[in-house]
């Protein structure tokens, strides 16, 4: 028998996590990725890492909390802006390709080639022959992705009805996050039905063995970072690295210097606080 957690058909019936267990929780996964990191880049592994959803769902919160303790030379992040009229009439995924990691590299993509199958089938920023394209061929294109070695993990990050529209509203109200309100987001608002079809066919389409899906609840924030973190961890065999133990040592004080005087003249911030 299929469980809720398989179905997907369950609404989150869980509180919303308070702020000391989520911290609590995210430190040990923080910790995890530090070891997953050394591991990566003792395996020359090459990730890639594809964050989709609706709008407001908390995508790129989840891929700050992935990228908070490690480095950013082995995690990078790619979010590119709106494509320019060249871009336009590039291949779907030729934009994105020359960010692929190299050996022990991970990269998130904050959306992707997928804009393509979303917003651009939605708000007809695309021919239906170019979307139909599109469908296609994306499963080929993510298996040759897989078969030259990279390992692609794909995350939906799904949001209800009523969540979306009161986190629409908090940016609203709240001028730290005004910025996150675009016109784009105002439109999947008013279109959310059209959003969910190109949702289902997209999955229909691209969903499979070698590129598979990850469907992540995300009404309440904390728990989706959480789950996503864990459930990324659980993608890979890893194992902690041996690294030789740092010691600090002393520090090489040859004859006095007053460092502090020597700046002293050179004009510091107000401080304020």
């Amino acid at each position: 028998m299929a469980t809720e957690k398989e179905t997907g058909r369950a609404r989150d019936s869980k509180p919303k996590m308070n702020q000391e267990e989520y911290e609590e929780e995210l430190y040990l996964l923080h910790a995890e990725l530090v070891k997953l990191q050394y591991w990566i880049k003792e395996k020359g592994l090459k990730v890639v890492v594809v964050f989709e959803g609706r709008d407001a769902a908390g995508k790129g919160g989840a891929i700050k909390r992935f990228t908070d303790r490690v480095s950013p030379r082995v995690f990078r992040v790619v979010a590119l802006p709106a494509p320019t009229e060249r871009e336009k009439s590039e291949w779907f995924a030729q934009r994105y390709v020359p960010h692929f990691p190299a050996a022990g590299e991970v990269v998130l993509f904050d959306r992707s080639w997928y804009n393509r199958a979303g917003v651009e089938r939605v708000m007809e920023f695309c021919t239906q022959e170019q979307y139909e394209t599109f469908l296609k061929y994306t499963p080929i294109f993510e298996r040759a992705i897989a078969d030259s070695g990279i390992i692609l993990i794909k995350y939906w990050f799904e949001i209800s009805m009523e969540e979306q529209e009161r986190r629409f509203k908090a940016r609203i109200k709240d001028p730290r996050k005004t910025w996150k309100l675009s016109p784009m987001d105002l439109e999947s608002y008013h279109r959310w039905y059209e959003y969910s079809r190109a949702r289902d066919a997209m999955f229909a389409a691209t969903h499979n063995k070698h590129a598979p899906w990850h469907i992540v609840r995300s009404d309440d924030k904390k728990r989706a970072r959480l789950n996503c973190i864990s459930h990324f961890l659980s993608q890979f065999p890893y194992e902690e690295v041996d690294r030789d133990k740092v010691k600090l040592g002393k520090r090489l004080l040859n004859g006095e210097y007053d460092d502090r005087a020597s700046i002293a003249d050179y004009p510091f911030i107000k401080e304020r606080f």
